[in-house]
């Protein structure tokens, strides 16, 4: 049997919840669900971090974002480390980046893993700027609205789609692999008619308006931040309207490329992945976006859809699985050996039977400790009220660990109370149980089995030996160049 090509098509803030193969009625995501009918769709599958470039980098390398320091916007895989495009291309495969972002890779190492990156059609506009003045509620709920026009814009998204096309237009020679890492349907919220006019805010689900018993204190403070007590349910029905239309554009974009593979000969060799970074409050707790230690459910599921040569059509698996399980299952299937430790767990066996199960827990971490101040994010424009938030109280971007079981939500917080979640009776989260007495054992327990995860995965030792004695020139070394 070939090598199998590989096509992962990745939204950005994309919610599990927000997909109809994952269960909701009210939004439109035919291509989604189609390739959900034809492949497997995980319904306990969770990213690793709530925040992209952590969550993107974890994926390439199989590490968690604290095991080499990748825990924020800024510290990117390098050349010297691993990363499954790297891995792909020297094992032979044809490697693509349509629309290569900046967020991924360290500078050099998009050229060490990919034989082509970029666009070959250009975006022509990025999107229309804020639409309502600054500091009203729907400037800091990051809501734009409806684009002008009737034409699909060409942005960064459908530049990136064009450019998947074009690229497998050409037919390349396998085995060969494609990523296509979309913006949409992060923020701001902004979108096309035609997607827009699909809904009506009456007919979406409503938003989590409790703010719930026992979250942790970044909830107040970003409500109280960026004033989003101000918006009406009128608003927040439209903010998520657009967030559905958002969703639907993605959506179509992947047609079109499901499309050209189709038109290649080559669909019935290929994996046709489709999952996210990470999720979007959307209104919920009365938040928008993400925040660097929120470990909320509606950041943290990953709407992971496998599809393809050796995975069983129409079906669902159940056993928790996390970002880093991603590229030793690519490797495997890829038939590439891998030469670095790592902490994924390959679903290759869970392809061909979904009742089997590779983990009980997921894990999920982010934050930072009161002295990275200098590492926390700086922005302006519509993002400087949530990054001025965290230079102003760096405690609300503590770091944490979510323990996800099959029952609960356990969450160890550096500088704040714990949560527990029974999420039998609380499938989102909204009431923290941790100050219940007859909790105390389980949370023993929780927080023993959160300690054990973070001591066997706080490093690696690097496969590549060095010399014990290696020979030290004598005298001064003051003009010594390696």
């Amino acid at each position: 049997m070939p090598r199998p090509n590989i096509l992962m098509v990745m939204p950005d803030q994309q919610r599990a919840d927000c997909i109809g193969a994952f269960g909701n009625p009210s939004i439109l995501t035919p291509n989604i669900d189609a390739l959900a009918g034809r492949g497997m769709t995980f319904t306990n599958a969770y990213v690793n971090h709530p925040v992209c470039s952590p969550s993107r980098v974890n994926f390439m390398t199989g590490w968690y974002p604290h095991t080499r320091g990748h825990r924020t916007l800024t510290h990117l895989i390098q050349p010297h480390e691993p990363n499954l495009l790297r891995y792909l291309k020297d094992g032979g495969y044809q490697v693509a980046w349509a629309g290569a972002r900046g967020d991924v890779f360290a500078p050099g190492v998009t050229e060490l893993s990919t034989h082509f990156s970029g666009f070959t059609t250009p975006p022509k506009k990025m999107g229309m700027g804020p639409q309502h003045p600054v500091g009203s509620p729907l400037y800091d709920a990051f809501y734009h609205g409806l684009r002008p026009g009737e034409e699909t814009w060409l942005d960064f998204d459908e530049a990136c789609t064009r450019t998947a096309i074009d690229w497998l237009s050409q037919k390349p020679k396998g085995p060969w692999c494609l990523w296509a890492p979309l913006i949409f349907p992060h923020l701001p919220f902004e979108v096309e008619r035609q997607w827009y006019d699909l809904y009506s805010p009456g007919d979406l689900p409503k938003r989590i308006e409790a703010p719930g018993a026992g979250k942790p204190q970044f909830h107040h403070a970003v409500r109280q931040k960026l004033g989003t007590d101000r918006l009406t349910e009128d608003d927040w029905q439209e903010i998520r309207r657009v967030y559905y239309a958002m969703i639907s554009r993605v959506d179509h974009q992947l047609g079109r490329i499901l499309e050209a593979l189709q038109r290649t000969g080559e669909a019935d060799n290929t994996l046709v992945l489709y999952f996210t970074d990470h999720g979007e409050y959307a209104g919920d707790f009365g938040l928008v976006e993400k925040w660097p230690s929120g470990l909320d459910r509606s950041l943290l599921q990953n709407p992971l859809i496998i599809a393809g040569p050796g995975v069983k059509p129409n079906t669902t698996a159940t056993t928790f699985t996390e970002m880093v399980d991603l590229m030793p299952t690519l490797l495997d299937l890829a038939d590439v050996k891998v030469t670095h430790t790592h902490f994924g767990r390959s679903l290759v066996n869970v392809l061909s039977d979904p009742k089997t199960s590779i983990r009980e827990a997921a894990f999920s971490e982010g934050g930072f400790a009161s002295d990275e101040l200098n590492l926390l994010e700086a922005a302006k424009g519509e993002y400087a009220n949530k990054a001025n938030l965290q230079h102003e109280q760096p405690s609300l971007v503590g770091r944490a660990i979510a323990m996800r079981t099959k029952q609960y939500t356990y969450i160890y917080r550096l500088y704040e109370s714990d949560e527990l979640y029974d999420r039998s009776g609380d499938p989102n989260e909204t009431k923290n149980l941790i100050g219940q007495s007859d909790h105390k054992e389980l949370i023993s327990d929780l927080k023993s089995q959160v300690l054990e995860w973070l001591f066997s995965t706080a490093d690696v030792i690097p496969w590549k030996a060095d010399p014990r004695f290696p020979k030290v020139s004598q005298g001064s070394h003051d003009t010594f160049a390696p």
